[in-house]
Formats: C-alpha cells, structure tokens, sequence
C-alpha cells in the first residue's frame, strides 16, 4: 500500500512536475512578448518625446517669427503715422500758399481794376479839359498848337 500510494504520489508528482515546466515555458514566452511591448513601447515613447521636441521648437519659432512680425507691424504704424504728419504739414503749406496767392490774386484784380478806372477818369477828364482832341485816327492833335 505504501508502494501504491508512493507511486500514486510519483504520478501525481510527475504530472506537477510536467505542468510546472508547461507554465514555466509559457511564462518565459510571457516575459518575452511583455519585454518585447515593453520595448515597443519605449521605442514609440521616444519617437513621441522627439515629435513633441521638434513641434515644440517649431512653436517657439512660430513665436519668435509672430512677436517679429508684430514689431514690424508696430514700426510701421510708427513711420505711417510720421509720413502722415508730414503730408498734413505739407498739406497745411500748400493750403497757406493758395491762401496767400488767392489774396495776391484778388488785391492785384482790384488793383488793375483801380488802375482802369483811374485811366478812364483820367480820359475823360483829358477829353473835359480839351488839352488833347481825338479824331477817330490813332494820332493826337494837341488843340493848343492849332491855335
């Protein structure tokens, strides 16, 4: 009986024995295939850390390039706003100008209109006085060398 059951115990044991190799195997081809994830996936993590690293430094270019372009904005508002300046200036100027010239217009106008008037005055009061007599010819007789 005891060799019965020392046999039955050594079947038993043979048959753990069997399985224990079965799940050691299949827990080194485990270990394998987790290692291999494992490896996978710090292979992808670095590729993400250098994706995120180039697409970080793309946005601190694309900030540089913004505040850039910003200051170029700002610079040019700066020499708008001067040239406009300038041009009110040059605008006020020419304005004055006209102004003045408008002025010179209208007092040599009236002068020349004075002029004319004086001139006429001046006939007819030549013609008045008789000193001088007009024939309908382009001459002038002097009426006192007739006489």
């Amino acid at each position: 009986m005891f060799t019965n059951r020392l046999n039955r115990d050594s079947s038993k044991l043979d048959v753990l024995e069997s399985k224990l190799s079965i799940y050691e195997s299949l827990s080194r081809e485990m270990v394998d295939k987790l290692e291999a994830a494992v490896d996978k996936i710090s292979e992808g993590n670095s590729r993400i850390t250098a994706i995120l690293a180039k697409h970080a430094e793309k946005i601190e270019q694309s900030s540089r390039t913004d505040e850039l372009i910003i200051r170029m904005i700002e610079e040019t508002k700066k020499q708008n706003t001067i040239e406009h300046d300038r041009v009110i200036k040059r605008i006020e100027t020419i304005e004055v100008s006209i102004s003045e010239l408008s002025k010179f217009k209208w007092q040599a106008l009236a002068l020349v209109g004075s002029f004319v008037i004086l001139i006429g005055w001046a006939v007819t009061f030549v013609d008045n006085t008789g000193i001088f007599t007009y024939n309908g010819s382009d001459r002038i007789h002097n009426t006192r060398t007739r006489k």
